[in-house]
């Protein structure tokens, strides 16, 4: 299977992986009338297919042990069950990140869901595999925090120039934020604990499984108590508009590269650096909600110094975990 042979070309990896993981909520934005419920099972087919086709070509390349096929074949059990729980909390989490995209806009629900998700992942991750300088990693993430705080602050600046806030939206950002970081620390368990680890294309193939068979729970309970708007059903699916399923696919697809390259990277810098630079994603998707979307047109000096900020913060954040490998 192919893996980085230097820490450039797992550096370039993570990089991509952090801007698919930042792109790929543009999917949903450029789809008019169709509910994001809907377009999730789209969404959920997506990630599955590309990370069997990038394990079935990139992560079988040779015919050794560490092979796509040859490793499911000797894989644990608690490895792969490890996987597919990840999966399913990152669904749950992905999907509350959705729907908080609905209610606040990219450029907010991002960075601050992602941003704690960040925290919390990449401490639960290095706990669980310590690799990479402390130091460094607890300054970086410590950075991260502060510019979801600064994130959160342009927001309630938002509220000065008459435009309306939500605290049920933040209150999502954060439970989507806090489980969003849960899914690394299962992924870290079977891809180091034990003898029969997962690789990390058998990994993602089992992350992305579980999340779209965790749809059939918690995409279905939200389809019946959302979030925003009112219940739908899967009629609503099948007349849905063409350009919704293929945006959803085509979203699911990009998700699924940034991951498949963050955990191919993992395997050279381990789990918990890779996962921090990955989830640099919210300065992507703020400079998306920003510039792209106009999500702050006309918000104020106050809002735009604290964005400002965020991206000031975040840069600091990538720049000290990378320095965190050594």
């Amino acid at each position: 299977m192919f893996t980085p042979s230097s820490l450039s070309v797992a550096l370039l990896m993570m990089i991509t992986s952090s801007v698919c993981w930042g792109s790929w909520a543009n999917t949903y934005k450029g789809v008019k009338g169709y509910r994001f419920e809907l377009f999730y099972w789209d969404y959920a087919v997506g990630i599955f297919l590309v990370s069997v086709a990038l394990a079935l070509t990139m992560g079988s390349t040779g015919h050794d042990a560490s092979s796509f096929l040859n490793n499911v074949h000797a894989a644990g059990t608690s490895n792969i069950v490890n996987a597919l729980i990840g999966g399913a909390l990152f669904n749950l989490a992905n999907l509350l990140l959705v729907a908080a995209i609905d209610m606040a806009g990219l450029a907010v629900a991002f960075p601050i869901s992602i941003g704690i998700a960040l925290v919390v992942g990449v401490v639960l991750s290095y706990a669980l595999q310590p690799r990479g300088n402390p130091v460094f990693l607890a300054i970086g993430v410590a950075c991260a925090f502060l510019a979801v705080l600064f994130d959160g602050k342009a927001y309630g600046s938002l509220a000065a120039s008459g435009r309306s806030i939500s605290r049920k939206s933040l209150i999502t950002c954060v439970v989507s934020g806090v489980l969003m970081g849960l899914w690394a620390p299962f992924m870290t368990h079977a891809m180091t604990r034990g003898t029969n680890t997962l690789g990390p294309y058998s990994a993602a193939v089992f992350l992305t499984l579980g999340a779209l068979l965790s749809c059939f729970i918690w995409n279905i309970y939200f389809m019946k108590h959302p979030l925003v708007g009112e219940p739908v059903n899967f009629s609503g699916f099948f007349s849905g508009p063409v350009s919704g399923h293929l945006l959803g696919l085509f979203g699911g697809c990009i998700w699924g590269l940034g991951t498949v390259f963050n955990l191919v990277a993992a395997s050279f810098t381990g789990v918990a650096i890779s996962y921090a630079i990955g989830q640099s994603a919210p300065m992507v998707a703020a400079l998306w909600g920003v510039f792209a979307w106009k999500e702050f047109a006309n918000s104020g000096p106050r809002a735009k110094a604290y964005l400002a900020l965020m991206f000031v913060f975040y840069g600091f954040a990538i720049f000290l975990v990378a320095q965190a490998n050594g």
